[in-house]
């Protein structure tokens, strides 16, 4: 893996420092692990951003500041948050690196081939898309990779399936999924057919609505007449 380097700064806690820190386009950070106090530090949100692609997560970055007990640091990136509306990163943490001692990380899985499923129909359901492994810093793989091309429609590939570099070990259980092939069932729109004679047993009963009124019009017609005669 590729070393990096991050020009860093020794900063003051707090936020009234962090806020004023984002207006300089500088990103407030962290720096810790077992061989070093944690360490508040500031660096150019370019280089934030310009690092911030996953090819990086595991990338080494040597640290260089005029603050010794930061300069020439190895650290990898532990996490890093961004503004949920602008996207700008709002802080970051660097793990301080002991390069005799191993690490856990994240490692990019990329499936490679097309599937026979594929061509059947099915499509490529894709249940993880890294894996945890252990290692040295200096050992991480950029990716590990699994062929998928003789897989049918109903298969899957399990974590135990993943060829291991020489000296990574795999913490993912071995069990896991990491992709199957499935079939998407087609949605059937069923449409009702009119039941025959339902017209026509409809019809009688529209008559003798109609005729109600009329029937109940007939009373008040009588009495109209009765009422006339006495006069």
């Amino acid at each position: 893996m590729a070393e990096l380097e991050f020009n860093v700064e020794a900063r003051t806690s707090g936020k009234h420092w962090s806020r004023g820190l984002r207006r300089d386009k500088k990103v407030p950070a962290i720096v810790y692990g077992p061989k070093i106090k944690n360490v508040n530090i500031s660096l150019l949100e370019s280089e934030v951003v310009k690092f911030a692609k996953q090819q990086y997560d595991n990338a080494i970055f040597i640290l260089k500041s005029a603050d010794s007990r930061l300069n020439n640091l190895k650290v990898l990136k532990k996490s890093s948050d961004v503004h949920p509306v602008s996207r700008r990163p709002v802080h970051l943490d660097l793990f301080a690196l002991d390069l005799t001692k191993t690490v856990r990380v994240f490692v990019e899985v990329r499936y490679e081939g097309k599937a026979i499923g594929i061509k059947e129909g099915g499509i490529l359901n894709t249940v993880k898309r890294e894996v945890e492994v252990e290692c040295l810093p200096t050992d991480i793989p950029k990716f590990l990779s699994i062929d998928i091309s003789n897989l049918g429609v109903g298969d899957s590939l399990h974590a135990s399936e993943l060829k291991m570099p020489e000296n990574v070990k795999l913490i993912t259980l071995t069990h896991e999924t990491l992709c199957t092939i499935v079939v998407v069932a087609e949605e059937v729109v069923t449409v009702a057919t009119p039941v025959e004679g339902a017209a026509a047993s409809a019809a009688p009963g529209a008559e003798g609505a109609a005729a109600t009124p009329g029937a109940a019009a007939a009373p008040a017609a009588v009495g109209a007449k009765t009422e006339e005669k006495k006069k």
